[in-house]
């Protein structure tokens, strides 16, 4: 059970990636909310493509030349709590950072794409055990990415009570510590009409606390999305949110809030130069 509190202020070429095995197994009894990564690897109650699976992307950057220069990925999108954890976030995850979710091709062909990095529970239930705080996070892909990256992008679910909201709604907390992310970020959620508030108060939702994965960038900040369950809900189709059909079952509010979310990626990265 995820326990968290807050206060919030109204605000208007192809990956090769290996394929999620989807199970039916449920919560070990003996299972214990995980401190860390790390202890939830070594914890033998565990089994990674049985219980949980990671996947990720690191884009070739192949400079060998004196006058040219690759281009340099600013940006990052990771899902610390994927699959069954907070549905929704790993299909979101692939599609901002530019795959389409059911078959990995660029969406859109022309780009850009992003780095990923996602961490998903595979259970049939009970795949809130697996949730690792992310403050705690400290999974060596996801800690290099981010270490290596202008700007992180990091996803989230929540309920609406733990956000401070009332009770249905549909909307998505700015967290974070890149003001101008999250400036970006508010300012195209709420052109597209997505309901928008900036996250405040217990870290994390708020996403304030430097060891925060979404803050270990290259400018030590970046920024959080706390979705509630109706704004995920909204963007599946009916009977279809689950770990094996969300992919393949997307409407048109998954596109919007992909779409506002990698405008805002795009004018952040504008305004970086890479020296």
């Amino acid at each position: 059970m995820i326990r968290r509190r807050t206060l919030l202020t109204a605000l208007a070429t192809t990956p090769v990636l290996s394929g999620v095995a989807v199970t039916t197994t449920a919560t070990p009894a003996a299972a214990a909310e995980p401190a860390s990564n790390t202890d939830l690897y070594a914890d033998p109650t565990w089994t990674e493509g049985v219980h949980w699976g990671r996947r990720s992307r690191r884009h070739l950057i192949d400079d060998q030349s004196r006058t040219d220069r690759a281009p340099f990925l600013r940006s990052t999108v990771i899902a610390p709590h994927g699959g069954g954890i907070e549905g929704g976030t790993s299909e979101l995850c692939l599609a901002i950072a530019g795959y389409d979710p059911a078959d990995l091709a660029p969406t859109p062909a022309a780009g850009p794409v992003h780095d990923f990095w996602m961490f998903e529970g595979l259970m049939s239930s009970g795949n809130g055990a697996l949730h690792v705080t992310s403050t705690h996070c400290d999974d060596t892909i996801a800690r290099s990415l981010c270490a290596g990256s202008l700007n992180v992008l990091s996803l989230h679910g929540c309920k609406p009570e733990q956000a401070g909201l009332e009770p249905g709604a549909a909307a998505v907390l700015v967290g974070g510590l890149n003001p101008t992310f999250r400036q970006y970020l508010m300012e195209e959620f709420t052109a597209a009409g997505i309901r928008a508030v900036t996250a405040s108060g217990e870290e994390e939702i708020a996403g304030i606390d430097p060891d925060n994965i979404c803050n270990r960038t290259l400018l030590g900040m970046g920024a959080q999305l706390e979705m509630t369950t109706a704004l995920r809900t909204a963007m599946f189709a009916p009977g279809k949110n689950t770990i094996a059909d969300r992919a393949t079952n997307l409407l048109p509010p998954f596109w919007t809030f992909t779409a506002a979310t990698r405008r805002a990626i795009d004018r952040v990265e504008a305004g970086q130069t890479v020296l």
